[in-house]
């Protein structure tokens, strides 16, 4: 395979759209919007990522997954960095990625902060079902099956869920 000189940055985040995080399946790292950026120089192409969390464990399996579909692009020189500032957000996320996680079953996160009276604040988290849409809902735990979700129950049909939380 040959290089390809002149990147197509469309073309690579697409086929960068195909690989999963590992934690949610569900997901693609584009939905999540850990990739920052893609650049090509004298005849590297380097992609730059930033974790959901610093020391998240998916990472090098994300790594290793973006140098792996960029090799059989016929990319020979692949550099996958890893920024920690600023902070990933889930802001970054595709409105996709979370229409994706509540299909998934794990309820997408809120937004982070809201304005009331020009004043900035975060108000008590009002967590929606991902199984019956329902608001009456109690978070059991911070912390849910990865570091980035807290585990919460709903109240109406009783089913535990996972929310991907706010930061």
């Amino acid at each position: 395979m040959t290089v390809v000189h002149d990147i197509d940055k469309k073309m690579i985040y697409a086929y960068l759209d195909n690989i999963k995080d590992p934690e949610v399946p569900a997901l693609s790292i584009i939905d999540l919007g850990i990739v920052k950026d893609i650049q090509y120089k004298e005849d590297e192409l380097e992609v730059i990522i930033t974790p959901t969390y610093t020391g998240c464990p998916a990472m090098d399996v994300i790594s290793t997954s973006i140098r792996v579909m960029l090799s059989t692009l016929g990319f020979r020189k692949v550099k996958v960095t890893t920024v920690l500032s600023p902070a990933w957000t889930t802001d970054w996320m595709t409105e996709e990625g979370k229409r994706k996680l509540k299909a998934y079953g794990i309820a997408p996160p809120n937004p982070r902060q809201q304005v009331c009276n020009n004043k900035l604040f975060a108000p008590n988290e009002s967590v929606q079902c991902p199984h019956c849409d329902s608001y009456h809902t109690r978070r059991i735990s911070e912390f849910g099956s990865t570091a980035c979700k807290a585990l919460y129950q709903c109240e109406d049909c009783k089913e535990p869920f996972d929310y991907f939380k706010c930061h």
